[in-house]
């Protein structure tokens, strides 16, 4: 045999071999991922993520065997994974015979539903309620994103659709009877959430949306009593304690509210969540109302850290900045009563050189009466009495304030009034004062005359 032939015919052997190999890898490989459903039913996700990510290492482009992985993943309670592999199916697979696009959608939209990917979850909701018209968990689903987002009239339409299929749907009753309280169809709102609660007791979360109700309608002790039946549902558990809070908040019970906030912090393990964010702003609050103005500060600037634009984060962050730089102020903010009245006397005797006649200590700060220095028979001089007020409320005064001081001046027959606060003054009050015998002094001269008081 001539060495041309041994040549051809090796290269023929090879290319057969080639040929072999490749059918055989063809058929493997699909035996191989088809035993995936069965290793993952089994509980044997370790050997179902071994095998599929072998054939993913091949073939990246193999979708069925991200999505195989994806659910071995959930099965392993490891859902930050399942998301990648979701997310990789949903950008490029192919929906048919190989991939059901119902059974992956209902899956996907929970993962985005977990990692507050609203927009991404309303998506695949939608497109659930076309690919499975007849279940009233996607229509419930869709129209809640929608009520998240303030859309009410769409998320209306949903919620109203899904008790159309599923006339004993609890959770989109107390949704609908929500909605219709804030359009004030008080009695239709209250008949839906009787309807959630009669069907379903055990659903706690209508009570939450009862206690929304509640709470608007002032019924601070119902909401209360609600709020905390709706904790036994982990889906609101944080909401509810956040609104039992706020209630608590609303009653100037600042303690036990700040309990709430912090209970509410402590679940929320990644610091993440919209709803943690709310529950710092709001403990911020009770520091801020309790004189507790540094623990105050250190909320304020881990939500600032997170979101830089959340409410009036930065104004209150800058707002107290002076804070830092001085102690006058920072102790007209933060002492206690007794102590509080102290600076408010020292700040008028020594700080705007007057005499002191009388002294109240007020809910919002102090309240004083003098006269001027060397003015002994002030008795018989009663025009020159000074009405003189220190706030130290976080919110800026209104003008019912203004109103309320110069009635009372009027009644001792005041000739002037004074209004300090460390918070400012609404325009509706500025507006008011102008032309009247009652000046507002906001924080820079409230600053520099307690300087001087303390200098």
């Amino acid at each position: 045999m001539g060495a041309v032939a041994i040549i051809i015919i090796s290269l023929l052997i090879a290319v057969i071999a080639t040929i072999v190999f490749l059918v055989v890898k063809g058929a493997i490989v699909p035996t191989k991922l088809d035993s995936v459903p069965k290793l993952i039913k089994q509980g044997k996700t370790q050997k179902a993520i071994k095998l599929t990510k072998q054939i993913i290492a091949k073939d990246s482009k193999n979708y069925l065997a991200h999505y195989y992985l994806g659910k071995a993943y959930l099965k392993e309670n490891k859902p930050e994974l399942a998301m990648l592999e979701y997310k990789t199916v949903n950008e490029n697979a192919l929906f048919g015979e190989n991939i059901n696009e119902l059974d992956f959608r209902q899956e996907y939209s929970g993962l985005l539903m977990k990692y507050n990917q609203m927009e991404e979850a309303l998506k695949n909701f939608l497109l659930l309620t076309k690919l499975d018209p007849k279940n009233a968990e996607n229509f419930y689903n869709a129209g809640h994103i929608y009520e998240t987002q303030n859309r009410y009239d769409i998320a209306l339409g949903f919620m109203q659709k899904a008790v159309m299929l599923n006339r004993k749907h609890a959770k989109a009753h107390a949704e609908i009877g929500l909605m219709l309280y804030r359009t004030k169809q008080y009695n239709e709102a209250k008949k839906e959430i009787d309807a959630a609660i009669k069907l379903s007791p055990e659903t706690y979360s209508s009570f939450y949306y009862l206690g929304k109700i509640l709470k608007d309608a002032k019924d601070l002790q119902g909401a209360i009593k609600a709020f905390e039946k709706a904790q036994r549902d982990p889906d609101v558990k944080q909401k509810a304690i956040i609104e039992h809070g706020s209630c608590y908040l609303i009653a100037g019970r600042f303690d036990n509210a700040a309990v709430d906030f912090n209970r509410a912090i402590e679940l929320d393990k990644n610091g993440q969540n919209q709803e943690t964010i709310y529950a710092r702003y709001f403990l911020a609050t009770c520091y801020e109302k309790s004189r507790m103005i540094d623990k105050a500060i250190e909320q304020w600037e881990v939500i600032h850290k997170i979101n830089k634009s959340f409410r009036d984060v930065a104004t209150k962050l800058a707002e107290y900045k002076d804070l830092q730089s001085n102690d006058y102020l920072k102790d007209y903010l933060t002492e206690g009563n007794d102590e509080f009245i102290q600076i408010c006397q020292n700040a008028v005797v020594k700080g705007l050189n007057l005499q002191v006649l009388n002294c109240d200590g007020k809910k919002w700060g102090c309240q004083i009466t003098a006269v001027a220095k060397g003015d002994d028979n002030w008795v018989a001089v009663r025009k020159q009495i000074l009405f003189i007020r220190f706030y130290r409320e976080p919110e800026a005064i209104d003008d019912s304030a203004v109103r309320e001081g110069l009635d009372e001046m009027k009644s001792m027959n005041s000739v002037k009034g004074y209004l300090f606060s460390s918070s400012g003054f609404t325009p509706a009050a500025k507006h008011y004062a102008e032309n009247r015998p009652i000046e507002l002094i906001e924080k820079q001269k409230l600053e520099a005359v307690l300087t001087k008081a303390g200098a």
